[in-house]
């Protein structure tokens, strides 16, 4: 008897939901999408969660470009790719260190270190221009010390000699195909952020593996 009663709420619980791929054809929404960011909000500038957010994403982008440039220079210094971390360390610093700022700091700020990431949320109307403009200050800020902070432990010859760590396009490959990849690399990112923070996310018909498999097994 009780095995019935489960069988029959079971099937009526399933058979509210949508078929899967139509959830877009009903009018009815099973999330909620945030209001546009005013343009300019001058009330921001009297709290101190705006200031709090902005020493974030400094101290964010100076770790960010402390741990990779000095990462990125051990490897030009080593008389060898195997007496240094390699490509693959370098990529690992990269990731890692976004992983790591990212998740502390998303609380905060939002967890953008990155004045592009910024600046498409501003073009997308999730924050307002005051916020958006003091991100990309501080971001920019956080970099120059950053680097000067390596620059300052390595020396000026050196810094020099390795370049600061800055990216070089390597022979075979012209300047046109290295701005192809910053832009497919910088598109992927403010891809996976806007993905990351989309109200859809965890909407019943959002088309991703766990929400087909809430449809289907619960």
């Amino acid at each position: 008897m009780e095995r019935e009663e489960d069988v029959k709420v079971g099937a009526n619980k399933f058979s509210e939901k949508n078929a899967l791929g139509t959830g877009a054809q009903s009018d009815s929404k099973d999330y909620k999408e945030a209001p546009p960011a005013p343009l300019f909000e001058p009330g921001e500038l009297k709290s101190w969660s705006f200031y709090r957010a902005g020493i974030a994403e400094f101290v964010a982008t100076f770790l960010f470009l402390y741990i990779t440039v000095l990462t990125v220079m051990g490897v030009n210094r080593s008389p060898s790719k195997c007496a240094s971390v390699g490509i693959q360390g370098i990529a690992w610093a990269f990731g890692g260190m976004i992983f790591a700022l990212v998740y502390c700091t998303a609380g905060i700020s939002g967890g953008h270190i990155n004045p592009a990431v910024t600046f498409g949320l501003f073009l997308a109307r999730k924050l307002s221009l005051t916020r958006a403009v003091f991100y990309i200050i501080m971001q920019c800020l956080g970099a120059i010390c950053g680097a000067g902070v390596v620059k300052g432990f390595e020396g000026n010859a050196r810094y020099e000699l390795y370049k600061g760590g800055a990216n070089v396009v390597n022979p075979g490959y012209t300047k046109g195909d290295g701005l192809g990849a910053e832009i497919v690399g910088t598109f992927v990112l403010v891809y996976t952020v806007f993905s990351a923070t989309d109200a859809k996310r965890n909407a019943r018909d959002s088309h991703v593996p766990v929400c087909i498999y809430e449809e289907l097994y619960f």
